[in-house]
């Protein structure tokens, strides 16, 4: 391989990223806005913490139908895990624990998926048919998502060139995990079972930076419909990444696209650098048919030892075990990651597999750290029988959780000598990944016998298509040219309330004052803690304020009070009747009189302040029943009276 040495990752240029064969594409998994979940009838989107029951569930592999196992399951089964599911009796039914068959398939999230479809110039599946994905690591209860493309082929528009859409399909959402220590993973159930849509890209994105790009569009063109859900956990990427000699390596779950490109980057230099270890490891002569290891029990040697981690699991009843790693010397500390070693890649695979979920959870003969002391290193080679350039690598923890790790150690280094394993990688804070799972296959996917193929007609697409929105890039044209704050027009032509904009502006109402109440009030009402983040206001309901407004009933003032009240109590709060009724001229007139009078038995701090205070206390008593631009105007003609 190329002898190519990556640079930082601000320092990564496009033509460094050709070098290494870099190539991305991207599975953007999107809830959609829907009332009710997929298969059943229970409410969509009611997020809760509270819960009025716990299941336990373990989970077992199954043959396909071809008579085979999904190594991912395999891989899960090795686990040995108790998943405990939290159940709110108001978010879930029978149909999510597989007690129940499932309902027709939701026709309004199917809806959407086809409206999504043909944003992307997409073909339209003439049925869909409904299939089994296997997930054997707990979070689907049942074992299986149900599953189905609703599209293939399309494409978007990027810089010079389009991206193309492999597939789209809608499937059930999973649990949310609240935690996963040792051999208990626990999750909850409020979002298992809501409608997404599954978003698949050629793999033509060529640096990092491109693949945030791309999904920004991707996740604007979805948005432009109204029809999806927003805010934390709403929208998932999984980046799928590869380099010249390696493989399709997916990064699973990122929450956030601005953290794209240096996972990405990351991801490329972790694979460029396991080609180097194999390419290092072949020429010392260990190959996948040469590979030897070997595990022994070396608890006695260090019932003594001054290491904290393995002395405490020792008093507790722990034992350990050594691998063998013949002709390893050194490999452990080559990098892979940015401040990252390939020790971690073993250390991920015991904590994940093994459930050696304490950290640190291997120990190794070429680590630089104080660990064991070299008296305690030299009894241990000795009894192992290990050589000067062999590597030997200590796990502790139960009988059962040991032999589990030691085997993981062997597997994992063994797949050094060949080079990428095809894994899930997860999204770390810092920009790294770590190991998940085995990266699954064709084999976890069956057809669904529970339900009919649904045939897709004609006229139901062709209503569909008669209401497809305006591509967003076309509203951000057209929405820059009004007289308003330039920095709307971007989240207007992605936002749910950009028809009722629309509509505002037909009436009559100013772009300034329609883009305040459709994009400025929802973001300050979240950050008053008003409005949730997960939270919309009902459009139709601001749209009739913005009326109100035209029609002279109420002042501009409260427009923010109104739209607040709307997102609190909802959209039938307000009771029109009860709105004060706006002042005239004539009463105005009287409380300038009334204040004027009170104005000289009033210390003021600063005299010549005296008109600014004096109009901020008639605004007080007719507050909400006088526009400010109209008491400004009506104010000012009083004080020229009179100094006349």
């Amino acid at each position: 391989m190329e002898d190519f040495q990556f640079k930082p990752f601000d320092e990564m240029t496009p033509q460094d990223y050709a070098k290494i064969g870099f190539k991305s594409g991207l599975e953007i998994h999107q809830q959609l806005l829907t009332k009710e979940k997929l298969f059943c009838r229970c409410p969509a989107g009611h997020y809760s913490e509270d819960y009025h029951a716990e299941i336990l569930r373990h989970m077992r592999p199954t043959l396909s139908e071809l008579g085979e196992y999904d190594g991912t399951a395999l891989m899960e089964f090795k686990t040995h895990k108790d998943i405990i599911y939290r159940i709110n009796r108001e978010t879930v039914c029978t149909y999510e624990m597989d007690d129940t068959p499932p309902f027709h398939c939701n026709p309004e999230a199917l809806d959407i998926a086809f409206e999504v479809g043909m944003l992307y110039h997409a073909n339209i599946v003439d049925e869909v048919h409904i299939a089994r994905k296997q997930y054997l690591d707990g979070s689907i209860p049942t074992g299986f998502q149900r599953t189905a493309i609703t599209s293939v082929g399309g494409e978007i528009p990027y810089r010079d060139r389009k991206i193309h859409i492999i597939q789209m399909s809608i499937e059930e959402d999973a649990c949310r995990e609240a935690s996963d220590v040792g051999h208990r993973r626990v999750y909850m159930t409020d979002r298992l079972s809501m409608p997404l849509i599954e978003t698949v890209t050629a793999p033509e994105m060529k640096t990092p930076q491109e693949i945030a790009e791309v999904n920004d569009i991707l996740r604007r063109i979805v948005r432009s419909t109204g029809k999806v859900r927003t805010g934390a956990g709403a929208t998932r990427q999984d980046v799928n990444i590869s380099v010249t000699g390696g493989t399709r390596i997916e990064i699973k779950g990122v929450p956030s696209i601005k953290r794209i490109p240096l996972l990405a980057y990351n991801e490329a230099m972790r694979q460029w650098n396991l080609l180097k270890i194999k390419d290092l490891l072949n020429k010392r002569g260990v190959t996948a048919e040469t590979f030897q290891a070997k595990i022994d029990d070396v608890t006695k040697v260090l019932h003594k030892t001054s290491y904290t981690p393995i002395f405490n699991a020792i008093a507790a009843g722990a034992v350990v075990k050594c691998v063998t790693l013949r002709n390893f010397k050194g490999i452990l500390n080559h990098q892979t990651q940015t401040d990252t070693l390939f020790a971690r890649e073993i250390s991920d695979r015991v904590r994940v597999i093994a459930c050696l979920t304490t950290l640190p959870n291997i120990n190794y003969s070429d680590s630089g750290e104080l660990t064991l002391s070299s008296a305690e290193g030299q009894k241990i080679r000795k009894l192992v029988g290990a050589g000067e350039n062999d590597t030997m690598v200590l796990v502790w923890g139960s009988e059962v959780d040991t032999d589990t790790a030691a085997k993981e150690v062997i597997i994992r280094a063994k797949e050094a000598t060949i080079g990428i394993p095809s894994e899930t990688r997860q999204a770390l804070e810092n920009g790294t990944n770590g190991f998940e799972r085995i990266l699954p296959g064709p084999e976890r996917m069956y057809p669904d016998t529970d339900l009919p193929p649904i045939e897709i007609t004609s006229e139901r697409l062709a209503a569909i298509r008669k209401q497809l929105p305006e591509y967003y890039w076309e509203k951000e044209v057209r929405y820059a040219k009004l007289d308003m704050p330039k920095e709307y027009a971007k989240p207007l032509a992605i936002s749910k309330y950009s028809k009722y904009f629309d509509q505002a502006l037909e009436l009559g109402i100013t772009p300034k004052i329609a883009g305040a109440m459709f994009i400025q009030f929802p973001t300050r009402l979240r950050r008053a803690l008003v409005l949730a983040d997960d939270k919309d206001i009902n459009g139709e309901a601001l749209l009739n304020i913005l009326k109100a407004y035209k029609d002279g009933k109420i002042v501009r003032d409260m427009l923010l009070d109104l739209a607040a009240d709307v997102a609190v109590v909802g959209e039938d709060c307000i009771d029109w009747n009860e709105i004060p009724k706006l002042a005239t001229k004539q009463e105005f007139c009287d409380v300038y009189d009334k204040i004027n009078q009170k104005m000289p038995r009033i210390a003021l701090y600063n005299p010549l302040k005296r008109n600014d205070y004096m109009f901020g206390l008639i605004m007080d008593e007719l507050r909400y029943r006088i526009d400010g631009k109209i008491a400004k105007q009506y104010f000012n003609e009083l004080l020229a009276q009179g100094d006349k």
